[in-house]
């Protein structure tokens, strides 16, 4: 696809973030995709292309009373609103469709016409892992880390360290869920979840959503928002089991997905003004620095302990405050993507000045996919 071909004109998340109790799963999608459409002046007759994950896109159609030519159920996990924007502007560029809603929706704190969740006891996982205890996201991610933290020296204060700059984030952010200051202390003294982790480096649980609509670049000046370009995108997957990963330090995922998402947009890592990296647990910005190439092997940590990503710092990153004290509803990729747009915008709560290009990048799984978007607020 062509660097700014394709553009996100429509914006936004539920009109409720955290505890949403009185919503279906299917009512958040909805809640967030009318705020969307709302945003860029559309309804839902004018969409022909619909993506989503978690719901059938067959039901989320119906059920806003759209009729597409176009559709895409990719569920990889937490990513997977990463693939639908690639996928959709590789389906607009390519004239299957002129204007793609793309949808989230979870209640993953009330579970509110939510679908059960496990392993399938037959799958990869089920059969190979889950045996011997392996189950859920913190004890499947303190494989990964520990042998990180071996083989680079992280210390468990660089690793605590994340949160602390997270909530810097937050408190600048009205509608974070939390806001208050902490310090490396305040994570090392809370409650220690599946070691290394304490509750503080592990994602929130709330109820939410978000929605996008993209459309070509052309059409997308007559639209009454400030048109975001998609520049460069990249997908890829690993493997269902933590265990199986190539190298426990590295996700081979993000790295094919990254330097695909690169080379398309043309662009170098100067020339990033703004970062997100899918935060669901405190090491996973730390794996996205380095295996997006924007620092050396093992010296995510450090970086990040010097404030680089901190406000005022030379990379923002996690703008929003981050799965961990913005929202995490289970599926996190879609808030991620949403900060990006806003930074682009120039409207985002902790706004980087002058910013003009953005990386948002997700995980899906536990390390098992990985989703990579490029966004500039002007044409290349």
């Amino acid at each position: 696809m062509k660097p700014g071909a394709v553009a996100i004109v429509g914006a936004a998340e539920t009109t409720r973030l955290g505890l949403v109790p009185d919503m279906s799963q299917i009512q958040l999608h909805a809640d967030a995709a009318l705020n969307a459409l709302a945003d860029c002046g559309l309804t839902p007759k004018d969409i022909d292309g619909v993506a989503c994950a978690a719901e059938w896109p067959t039901e989320l159609a119906h059920y806003l009373g759209i009729t597409p030519t176009w559709v895409d159920g990719t569920m990889v996990g937490g990513c997977s609103f990463m693939l639908h924007v690639r996928h959709a502007a590789a389906a607009i560029a390519e004239g299957l469709c002129t204007t793609v809603l793309i949808t989230h929706g979870e209640s993953g704190r009330s579970w509110v016409g939510s679908q059960a969740v496990g392993i399938n006891q037959a799958s990869l996982a089920g059969q190979f892992e889950l045996p011997y205890g392996v189950l859920g996201a913190p004890t499947m991610f303190t494989i990964p880390v520990l042998r990180y933290m071996k083989d680079h020296g992280l210390t468990h204060e660089q690793l605590a360290n994340v949160a602390v700059v997270q909530r810097e984030w937050a408190g600048m952010n009205p509608r974070a869920t939390h806001r208050d200051p902490i310090t490396v202390q305040d994570v090392l003294d809370s409650k220690l979840i599946a070691y290394p982790f304490h509750v503080l480096e592990c994602c929130l649980v709330t109820d939410g959503g978000g929605a996008l609509v993209l459309t070509s670049a052309e059409r997308a000046k007559d639209f009454p928002t400030r048109p975001v370009y998609i520049l460069g995108t990249g997908e890829s997957v690993e493997t269902p089991m933590i265990s199986q990963m190539q190298d426990f330090t590295s996700s081979r995922a993000f790295r094919v997905s990254g330097a695909k998402a690169f080379a398309e947009a043309g662009i170098t890592h100067a020339d990033v003004d703004h970062l997100m990296i899918y935060d669901a647990f405190a090491h996973l910005p730390i794996y996205g620095l380095e295996d997006l190439g924007f620092v050396g092997k093992g010296e995510a940590g450090a970086f990040i302990w010097e404030r680089h990503t901190a406000p005022g710092g030379k990379l923002p990153m996690n703008t929003n405050g981050g799965g961990l004290s913005y929202m995490h509803s289970g599926m996190y990729g879609m808030y991620a993507l949403q900060e990006s747009v806003r930074q682009m915008r120039g409207i985002a709560p902790a706004q980087v000045a002058g910013a003009k290009t953005s990386v948002c990048h997700g995980v899906g799984g536990m390390f098992g996919a990985s989703g990579t978007i490029i966004m500039g607020n002007a044409l290349p």
